[in-house]
C-alpha cells in the first residue's frame, strides 16, 4: 500500500441538496458539484495533490443510514463550534466532545440523511 490506507470516501444520502446544506453550514465550507454523469455528487474540499477527497453521493443502490463505515472529518480547532451548528443545521449530535488520548477528540453526528459521521480535532 502506498501513501494513505483511505484516499476518497463518500457519505450516501438520498437528498443532495439537504444533505449539501446540513454539511455546508456544520463545516462553514462551500461543496462542489462533480459533473459527473453516473451520479450526483457534492465534493467537499480537499488537496487533490495531497489530502484525502470525498463527496455527498446520490447514487441508485446505495443508501445512507447508521451501521455501515464511520467516516471522521477533519474540523480541526473548530470542534466545539461545528457540533454546536448540528441541531441548528437540521442533524444530531450523538456524542459531545470526547478526548481518544494521544490522538484528540472526536464528536459524532447524525445528519440530516441518516447517516453516522464522527468529526476530529487534535485539539
Amino acid at each position: 500500500m502506498k501513501n494513505n490506507a483511505i484516499n476518497w470516501f463518500e457519505i450516501f444520502v438520498t437528498d443532495l441538496s439537504r444533505a449539501r446544506t446540513f454539511y455546508e453550514t456544520i463545516l462553514n465550507a462551500k461543496l462542489q458539484d462533480s459533473g459527473m454523469d453516473c451520479c450526483e455528487m457534492a465534493i467537499f474540499p480537499y488537496d487533490n495533490m495531497q489530502g484525502i477527497g470525498g463527496a455527498l453521493t446520490k447514487m441508485e443502490g446505495c443508501n445512507p443510514g447508521p451501521g455501515g463505515s464511520m467516516v471522521y472529518l477533519n474540523v480541526e480547532g473548530d470542534l466545539d463550534a461545528v457540533l454546536s451548528r448540528i441541531p441548528v443545521a437540521g442533524g444530531k449530535v450523538i456524542r459531545d466532545r470526547f478526548a481518544i488520548p494521544p490522538h484528540g477528540f472526536i464528536g459524532i453526528l447524525e445528519d440530516t440523511e441518516g447517516n453516522v459521521v464522527g468529526l476530529h480535532s487534535m485539539v
